[in-house]
């Protein structure tokens, strides 16, 4: 576990009294506690969330303890974790992966004094429990405009890790705004069943490019699917997802979704110190800054001037990339012209929109 603590050590030698009064002022420190599911050097996800860690650290300075710990198996292995971070003096917890819902609120339950805090979820069993999630969709209609105008052989993929709502909108959202500027676009998805495997993302990049796929977006955490891809002799492009992955630019990076969560990490700790937290469902996007849309590279002036045009219509609220007429995958109704999703049916999403083939494992 790597971790940085910012308490004042009292000096060997010092009388009980004054190791007294030390101990007295570290538990007065607010103590803010991460589980990261990968690695802060994965070069997506969990790379994303401590770079936020460290503003937030920055931020805040000595009045803040900051404690975390890198690749937590999403299942007992969380909850030992958070048992240990709660019981060591953390006021906070933020658990930053889906997986971690249900320990999460387990755990809170056993702590009531504790603030819990959890990436993507969509339960909040407990008043000492909040959830936090960005609106991811936002950045895949753009990558999405990008694959449709771009593919030369209309063939688009997506690498997708696990099948709950945050990925299959983000698949939707990224054929839908894709099938707009090209009619005749095919999206073709490879489940990885996994966030952060650089063997597994490498080999579904590998996969979508032999079935001659030449736009691939990736909902995992690692810079493997770009690293493939780059050995494509520049006829495939890709996205960088959670981090920019500036690396792998100009190309075939051309545009990236950047997590940004630190605003929330100090606002919400902020309100840990003030003593005015309270459990909230928190959803932001490209408007609020939470979801940043990295530059557009190695892309004809025309494609980068209709991504950004996206990008600000989507900021204003004048576009929602979910938009209907939008039927389901089975040609049932589920927008009417005009219509635009509402939050609920994005955040229980579960099926995929008409035209992608395949189906949604269970």
């Amino acid at each position: 576990m790597l971790r940085r603590t910012l308490m004042t050590t009292a000096a060997a030698g010092l009388g009980l009294a004054i190791l007294g009064g030390s101990a007295a002022l570290a538990q007065d420190k607010t103590k803010a506690c991460f589980v990261y599911v990968g690695t802060i050097g994965d070069g997506g996800w969990t790379q994303a969330h401590h770079t936020a860690v460290m503003k937030a650290q920055e931020h805040f300075g000595d009045a803040v303890e900051f404690q975390w710990q890198e690749s937590v198996p999403e299942g007992a292995d969380s909850e030992r974790v958070m048992t240990q971070m709660a019981l060591g003096g953390c006021n906070i917890i933020f658990t930053t992966s889906f997986g971690y819902m249900d320990p999460t609120n387990a755990i809170a339950a056993k702590f009531p004094n504790v603030k819990f805090e959890h990436a993507t979820g969509f339960k909040r069993e407990h008043p000492n429990v909040g959830i936090y999630n960005a609106r991811f969709y936002e950045g895949r209609a753009i990558e999405g405009l990008i694959a449709g105008r771009m593919t030369q052989t209309n063939k688009i993929g997506y690498i997708a890790s696990f099948p709950i709502p945050e990925v299959i909108m983000g698949i939707n959202s990224y054929f839908l705004n894709a099938k707009k500027v090209n009619p005749d676009v095919e999206l073709s998805v490879v489940w990885a069943y996994t966030w952060f495997d650089p063997g597994k993302e490498a080999d579904a990049a590998k996969a979508l490019m032999d079935a001659g796929v030449d736009v691939i977006a990736a909902h995992t955490d690692s810079t493997a699917a770009l690293a493939e891809i780059s050995k494509a002799g520049g006829k495939v492009i890709g996205f960088g997802q959670a981090s920019d992955m500036a690396e792998y630019k100009p190309s075939p990076r051309v545009t990236s979704i950047i997590d940004d969560w630190s605003p929330y990490y100090i606002r919400q700790i902020q309100a840990v110190i003030d003593g005015n937290w309270t459990s909230e469902d928190t959803w932001d996007g490209i408007a609020q800054g939470t979801v940043g849309i990295g530059e557009f590279t190695g892309l004809p002036d025309e494609v980068t001037k209709e991504a950004e045009a996206l990008r600000d219509a989507i900021a204003a609220g004048s576009y929602h990339p979910f938009t209907g007429p939008i039927n389901k995958q089975d040609g049932s109704a589920w927008l009417a012209e005009g219509q635009t999703a509402p939050d609920g049916d994005l955040l229980g999403m579960n099926f995929f929109v008409e035209g992608i083939t395949g189906e949604i494992p269970q």
